[in-house]
């Protein structure tokens, strides 16, 4: 079996100023001198500014290590790198073994004839990336999005996390480390090096065919064989044995009613072990390896339809629309954002009725967890390749060959996972017009498809051949590539509404077959912006405010937009909570009505689910976790059963659609209730109807010209709501005029707090007047809530399960307790 000895823990880290202090790997630089005090924190204020030298200058770690004799007999000893961020020399026992060019890719090393018996030392020195690329932009400029605002030159010639150098949502922190595990492993005879496994259901699913493929890396010439298991919850359902031969061994195996894995809200997500033991000639084991799957199909369905050309994710026989963000690395730093909060993360997407995420291609593969936790929680994964918002010197054949390795490394790291939907070569490239083309500092289009299309391609094909592979994000397959935005096929990024200022309401004239990016922008609540500010700094045009503001347009959009929708706010709290209800709203229109007008569009996957520090931003989710109200909207507009409602200010009516995502079709009931601005209720009603399984359709409209009539657009407010039984399953609102042209009445909240379980209160809150996006927030508590930003008729109430982050009483919950609604963001104080 394989011996292995674990680099990882305490090493030695030296800098310029005489820095030699304790670091720990995994990590980085700037982790450790923090840790150490010797910066301060990158995120408050303007610090980054201050921590710019750390990723100019040079660092070495080092440490001393002991290796056993039994260790150095073995066959082979491999010094093996999980991650080494980016340029390193790596030194042995005083002599250089290697150097390094690549984050993203694991780096291995024979070193049996490097190591002694007893006592080893082994150094790393990290030069500077962000001084290698801007020389290398001295030598050939390319263009890149962001330069002179957000956006550090250069980082294209590094096979680096892009957003290191900045982005319009993050820090410009170019950071360096051992930012993976690093060990030494030693084997006799051979290791398995690979696992494949190939599914083939049968048409029914009644079962499914696994072809398993184990490589192996061999020390020395012998009879080997492989034994295969595939166990479900421990028991063993199906097993074989093949001969190793030319390095490689395959077996079929045969699983009878498979259980099959399913994306979040269209089933359940049981998983397989595949296992391989390596035997030799005697029997004996002497090395083994195993893979978690999930029994399913899942593919991209492109075909011709009456709109064009279909673009839309299947599972085991099913389309289903995509819903879902996308996701940027949840810390600057690698090592600070955890396992624990990536997991955080994921579980709010799924308590979102998200079923797909996408790994946007500025930031980093994720760790194993990441997408072990996706295939956990049935969150399906369009999983970019790392290239973003660049040209890149694709016209370099060591850069491209370096690129080759690393992009077999990871498909070869991620291709067994369930959630893993599709492929994609990059981010944006063919949507940004400047990026390709033949004028200086663009990346020729041949350039362009060489490296996309036929090397990566390649590689995912050879490597991947079941998963599905598309070369950008945005990309039109059909007609002219250079019009990436067709809205006939292909994905699309759609940012009219925020870069061109378009009103909300033009997203439902955009009709794309799958929207990948869109978004809005809101400012992280109060207690955040606490963390990151001085009392005196809390106002969106501070210094300090605007230095947590990267996008260039980023204040004035949210101020414009929000002086169209509603009342100019008073005081700086309700402004920051004004601009996520802004947020919410925006999002909401897009999403509705690429839902309601599906199968044509099958996909909305906003920007993005989160932030890497405290910023103003596009996340639902701050970078505490917390929920801003664009998350809580999306828990009802990605309801897998919701209702809307489509104004028409001409006709003076609604037109009411009911969406079923599920794969069954459901009896329910539509409410429908008609109130002035005063709560009067002028008419209600309800109908029943059958929603066929994915399905859309308008079940009723309401046909409101004579109260209009007599109240006017601005005195009238709908709300809607669909039951399940008699239970309420998804509600909504709506109303002929902007909510700052309703003049709506003090709600006249109040509140009723009642202890419930595990550290949880329940907080029913009751309105006497219409009190819109109602919300409650625990001032100077954080807290989890069941819901929140809710809409309350006269007279009715709503309980909330809220659940504060510390131990604490129902007295101080009540003290703490704040219900608002939008009502109170514009009354004087």
């Amino acid at each position: 079996m394989i011996e292995t000895l674990s680099l990882d823990g305490t090493w030695t880290l030296k800098g310029p100023k005489k820095i030699n202090i304790p670091a720990i790997v995994p990590g980085c630089v700037h982790a450790d001198l923090h840790r150490e005090k010797l910066i301060p924190d990158p995120y408050f204020r303007d610090n980054e500014k201050l921590v710019q030298w750390v990723g100019e200058k040079s660092w070495t770690y080092s440490r001393s290590f002991e290796a056993s004799e039994s260790m150095l007999e073995r066959d082979r000893v491999l010094l093996r790198f999980d991650g080494l961020d980016t340029l390193a020399k790596v030194t042995l026992n005083g002599k250089v073994l290697a150097e390094t060019n690549n984050m993203f890719r694991e780096w291995e090393f024979d070193v049996k004839d490097r190591l002694k018996v007893g006592e080893n030392t082994i150094s790393i020195v990290f030069s500077s990336a962000l001084a290698y690329g801007l020389d290398k932009q001295k030598e050939r400029f390319l263009w890149q999005t962001g330069i002179g605002h957000h956006r550090l030159e250069g980082g294209q010639w590094v096979r680096k996390e892009q957003s290191n150098f900045g982005w319009d949502w993050g820090p410009m922190i170019v950071t360096m480390g051992i930012w993976r595990s690093v060990r030494i492993d030693a084997f006799d005879t051979a290791e398995i090096s690979e696992l494949l496994v190939k599914q083939s259901l049968s048409k029914a699913f009644k079962k499914a065919e696994l072809e398993v493929e184990a490589t192996v890396n061999l020390a020395r010439r012998t009879k080997l064989s492989a034994f295969v298991t595939v166990s479900k919850d421990g028991a063993v359902v199906a097993s074989g044995e093949a001969a190793v031969v030319r390095g490689k061994a395959k077996t079929s195996l045969t699983v009878k009613s498979p259980q099959l894995w399913w994306p979040n809200g269209l089933g359940e997500q049981p998983l397989y072990v595949v296992a391989v033991s390596l035997l030799d000639s005697e029997g004996e084991v002497i090395s083994q390896s195993s893979k978690r799957i999930g029994i399913r199909e899942l593919k991209l369905v492109r075909e011709k339809d009456k709109w064009g050309e279909s673009f839309c994710f299947e599972a085991n026989g099913n389309r289903f629309f995509a819903k879902g963000a996308n996701w940027i690395p949840s810390d600057q730093f690698d090592v600070w954002g955890t396992d624990e909060r990536n997991r955080d993360l994921l579980k709010s997407s799924v308590e979102a009725n998200m079923n797909m995420i996408r790994v946007w291609g500025g930031g980093k593969y994720e760790r194993d967890d990441f997408y072990d936790a996706c295939d956990e929680l049935g969150i399906c994964i369009w999983q970019d390749f790392m290239f973003a918002c660049a040209a890149y010197p694709a016209f370099d054949d060591d850069w491209v060959a370096n690129v080759k390795v690393e992009i077999e490394q990871q498909v070869k790291r991620i291709r067994h996972h369930a959630c893993l939907a599709i492929w994609c070569g990059n981010n944006e490239l063919e949507h940004i017009s400047p990026i390709l083309g033949d004028e200086p500092g663009q990346m020729p289009w041949d350039e362009y498809m060489n490296l996309f299309d036929k090397v990566i391609g390649k590689i995912v094909k050879r490597n991947d051949p079941q998963r599905d592979y598309w070369p950008s994000s945005e990309h039109s397959p059909v007609g002219d590539r250079k019009f990436s935005q067709n809205p006939d096929c292909g994905d699309a990024h759609l940012w009219k509404v925020w870069h061109g200022r378009e009103p909300f309401e033009w997203y439902r004239t955009a009709y794309h077959r799958f929207c990948s990016e869109f978004g809005f922008q809101s400012f992280p609540e109060p207690s955040t912006i606490e963390t990151y500010t001085n009392k005196e700094e809390r106002n969106v045009t501070s210094y300090v405010m605007e230095q947590h503001q990267r996008s260039p347009i980023g204040n004035s959009a949210i101020i414009d937009y929000m002086l169209s929708w509603f009342r100019l706010p008073v005081g700086f709290d309700n402004t920051i909570w004004l601009t996520q209800i802004l947020q919410g709203l925006a999002i909401k229109y897009a999403v509705e009505h690429w839902r309601m007008n599906k199968p044509r569009c099958m996909g909305a996957l906003y920007w993005q689910l989160n932030d890497c520090w405290q910023v103003a931003s596009w996340s639902s989710v701050d970078f505490f976790g917390k929920w801003k109200a664009l998350h809580y909207a999306a828990r009802n507009f990605f309801n897998p059963l919701l209702v809307a409602g489509v104004e028409d200010l001409d006709t003076d009516s609604v037109a009411i659609h009911v969406v079923n995502d599920l794969l069954e079709a459901k009896s329910l009931s539509i409410n429908w209730k008609v109130v002035d601005v005063e709560g009067r209720e002028l008419e209600t009603g309800s109908k029943k109807i059958r929603a066929g399984a994915n399905s859309t359709g308008v079940f009723k409209t309401l046909k409101l010209k004579k109260l209009v009539a007599k109240h006017g657009q601005r005195g009238l407010i709908v709300k809607l709501a669909l039951k399940d039984g008699r239970k309420v399953v998804s509600e909504n609102l709506v109303t002929f005029a902007r909510p700052k042209h309703l003049t709506l009445e003090d709600p006249k909240l109040s509140v009723k707090v009642k202890k419930a379980t595990r550290g949880s209160f329940d907080v029913t809150v009751s309105a006497k007047k219409p009190a819109l996006w109602t919300w409650l927030e625990l001032k100077g508590i954080d807290a989890r809530y069941s819901d929140n930003f809710v809409h309350l008729m006269a007279g009715e109430s709503q309980t909330i399960r809220v659940t504060p982050q510390i131990k604490t009483t129902a007295i101080a919950v009540k003290a703490a307790l704040r219900a608002r609604s939008v009502f109170d963001t514009y009354q004087e104080i």
